[in-house]
């Protein structure tokens, strides 16, 4: 048996092999807190679900595309010569090209891929099909988007969501009191994109916690804060911090604790905003016991925590997750007024930053230097939609949307070209999405499993895992790079997604624009040099390449001093301006109220969710739907492999409800149920605990998408896939960002005898 150093985004580790297999994997030894994640990868990668060989949907075989009926995910699967699948996708690529113009081709990718750098799914399709003449693209992200239209026009960019935050050292040294909105779940600190050598992120917890730092988490869950960080938990309704931190800044207003002289030289628009939190605009003062209402938090703990934040150097944080959901730019506004309006902005500790429990490394010090990476190039074509609008682009060709103070005209697709992600994990309201998966006359996928996304696909390419190929691991939240030299030979037909797009740029006739003249290795060499080049300007020396190759990884030493967000701009504003129209903190943003958008207006505003606990709709479906990560996988990554395995509920997906909810509904302990709304139904196995708010259930996102019937819109899944169940609309016309945490459903014990379904391949029938 021998050992290999190789990495993942839930971080590096040592995989044991034997006989072209890997057997066990163990953790990397500078990993403090490794994650359990890794000890999927070996029945991940030698899984039943593998895709063998290219794979050609029969209809489409034997019709192309006009094949009408595109009973996609129902038919069998012919299987094709690598040879073949190559020549009907080039064929189909140029034929769309020459007739419909490349507007008509959309380049989709989404999801976290590999955790290498240079074989890089997302970042080769894109390429690719920009060398070919461009695509339809997607910005913004899933994860953030929201954040990531809204904060360039409040701070000036999204270093506050996306890193660097203020490093917990600076924290442990000056903060006494840590709100978290969302909490800040361990499980999500165990995965990074691009991975960690070291999982830092829980350790600063517990020294900030050692060091006497209090911690307040306010959420649904008690689970999203572990016991051991010892926070006291304000259990709140989903889709309500906004109005709690509203009743905050009323607080702060009427017991004269606002930090004017903070707000007069770092901030614009407060007056306006002060005038709607005490009523003058509407009539409706935001003061705690209008927020107890809506938040089920009693009006004199809301009030008294406020004060807690005046009195002490506070840190402000919000989850990721918390902008997941109708109308998600408000609650990342209201806490930036909220920081603001206690004047500790750039302090040392203080302020506000988002994500520290949503991935590991925020926080993490690490100095400014860049990541290896492959090179995506320029897409000629210059159209691009927000990420999260993928079923209405393919749904509804012609019609236009507003989008951050533009208007998008969605193109009519005739092939889409996907390689890495899975959208039937990512994207919200499956049901619609089988719709408008429907609409292209071609879809063509790169895939290394079944996955939804392939089993309805008509052209399925299958590609290697990060394992079975050279490659280099690395992430800015993070002060490790490793090697990931190739452990074991590609399974069965499998090809690095690099060497299928060389390939067909050569049948294309752009091939050498593509690998410009490098092998796969060549690019990592060469990527490796420019980050090389690029760390000296940083003080950082790093090996040279075959050194840092044979030692299998290089650690990036700690930044000489802490850092404060924002803290050059609280020194001197006018020497550091933010890039703001105005330089400074926009409360108030005459940019976003040019817009004249009704759903996001000038300053930070309750706007009541279009399903919460207070809705009509929840005179029918009573319970609110939290879809957060999962514990035993990364979003639907390794939900195959043996921990996801592990954790299901009678082969379904848990799903968290409070003990008294579940008792009105005659729901114990183990028993299958059924999930539903109008959208759509999943079963799910019940797990019933008091960690969960009445009124409230959790279902993680990730578990593959398996209907009853596919290419049915509507049909039950049988795994517990939350996004059957969950809205597919935008937070605002301002963010167009995914709504996920927006959803109510009901839940009823199921007594059918429905299997939990599998995940195994398709019906493959051989070529006559």
């Amino acid at each position: 048996m021998s050992r290999r150093l190789s990495h993942a985004h839930w971080g590096a580790f040592e995989a044991n092999l034997k006989d072209g297999r890997i057997v066990s994997v163990s953790p990397f030894g500078h990993d403090s807190h490794p994650s359990a994640l890794m000890q999927s990868v070996p029945s991940a990668v030698h899984a039943a679900s593998r895709v063998a060989q290219p794979m050609v949907r029969e209809g489409y075989l034997l019709r192309g595309p006009g094949d009408l009926s595109r009973r996609r995910g129902a038919e069998p699967f012919v299987p094709v010569s690598w040879e073949e699948a190559l020549q009907l996708v080039s064929q189909q690529l140029r034929s769309v090209k020459e007739e419909h113009g490349n507007k008509a081709i959309f380049g989709g990718s989404y999801g976290w891929s590999s955790a290498g750098r240079i074989n890089h799914a997302r970042t080769l399709v894109h390429r690719f099909l920009y060398g070919f003449g461009g695509c339809v693209d997607q910005v913004t992200n899933y994860s953030w988007g929201a954040a990531a239209v809204l904060l360039p026009h409040i701070v000036g960019g999204i270093e506050a969501v996306a890193g660097p935050v203020t490093d917990w050292p600076s924290i442990i040294t000056n903060t006494k009191l840590m709100v978290l909105f969302g909490g800040a779940a361990e499980k999500n600190m165990l995965v990074t994109t691009g991975g960690a050598g070291n999982h830092e992120s829980p350790g600063w917890l517990k020294q900030a916690r050692d060091a006497g730092v209090e911690f307040v988490s306010i959420s649904p869950l008690k689970r999203d804060c572990s016991d051991w960080v010892g926070a006291e938990w304000l259990p709140i309704r989903p889709g309500a911090d906004t109005a709690l931190m509203l009743a905050f800044a009323h607080t702060l207003i009427v017991n004269e604790r606002v930090d004017r002289a903070f707000l007069d030289k770092y901030t614009v628009g407060y007056e306006r905003f002060r005038d709607y939190v005490l009523g003058m605009a509407d009539g409706k003062p935001k003061s705690p016991a209008w927020a107890a209402s809506l938040t089920g938090i009693d009006a004199d703990r809301i009030a008294g925590l406020a004060l807690r934040m005046a009195d002490a150097r506070t840190m402000l944080s919000a989850t990721w997750s918390l902008q997941r959901a109708d109308h998600g730019e408000q609650p990342y506004w209201a806490l930036i007024a909220l920081a603001a309006m206690l004047g500790q902005v750039g302090l040392p500790g203080g302020g506000f930053g988002f994500g520290y429990g949503s991935i590991n490394g925020m926080g993490t010090p690490r100095r400014p230097t860049s990541s290896p990476a492959m090179e995506s190039g320029r897409n000629p074509l210059g159209l691009a939609i927000p990420v999260a609008r993928m079923a209405d682009l393919l749904l509804q060709p012609g019609a236009t949307i507003p989008f951050n103070g533009k208007t998008i005209t969605f193109p009519h697709i005739k092939l889409v070209y996907w390689a890495g992600g899975n959208p039937f994990h990512h994207h919200q309201d499956i049901n619609r999405l089988v719709e408008a998966w429907d609409r292209p006359e071609t879809i063509i996928v790169h895939e290394i499993w079944w996955t939804a996304t392939a089993r309805q696909a008509d052209i399925v390419l299958p590609a290697t895992t990060t394992y079975e190929r050279d490659d280099i691991g690395a992430s800015p939240r993070d002060r490790f790079m490793l090697a990931m030299p190739q452990l074991i030979e590609p399974v069965g037909q499998a090809r690095n997604d690099y060497d299928i797009f060389s390939d067909l740029a050569g049948r294309l006739g752009f091939q050498e624009h593509f690998t410009e003249g490098r092998d796969i290795r060549g690019w990592i060499e060469y990527a490796y040099d420019l980050c090389r080049s690029r760390a000296r300007t940083q003080n950082v020396d790093l090996p040279e390449f075959d050194k840092f190759w044979k030692d299998g990884f290089v650690e990036m030493p700690a930044p000489d001093e802490e850092f404060v967000l924002f803290g050059d701009f609280r020194a001197d504003p006018i020497a550091h301006p933010l890039r703001t129209p105005s330089g400074r903190i926009e409360i108030f943003s005459e940019t976003i109220a040019g817009f004249g958008y009704e759903n996001c207006p000038g300053h930070p505003v309750w706007l009541p969710p279009k399903e919460w606990h207070s809705a009509k709709a929840a005179e029918r479906f009573p319970l609110h739907l939290i879809s957060n990560q999962p514990p035993t996988r990364l979003h639907s990554q390794l939900d195959d492999a043996k921990l996801s395995r592990e954790s299901k509920v009678a082969g379904r997906e848990p799903i968290l409800i409070n003990s008294i909810d579940a008792a009105a509904r005659t729901i114990e302990n183990g028993d299958t149920v059924r999930v539903f709304n109008d959208r759509g139904a999943c079963l799910a196995g019940a797990l019933l605990s008091s960690d969960v708010m009445e009124g409230v259930v959790q279902l993680a996102s990730g578990a593959w998408y398996h209907p009853e019937a596919y290419a049915t819109p509507g049909s039950l899944d049988l795994h517990g896939n939350p996004n059957v169940l969950t809205r597919d609309e935008g937070t605002s016309f301002l963010g167009q960002a995914p709504s996920a945490q927006s959803a109510l459903v009901e839940v009823e014990k199921f007594t059918g005898e429905r299997g939990p379904g599998n995940f195994e391949m398709p019906e493959v029938k051989q070529s006559q």
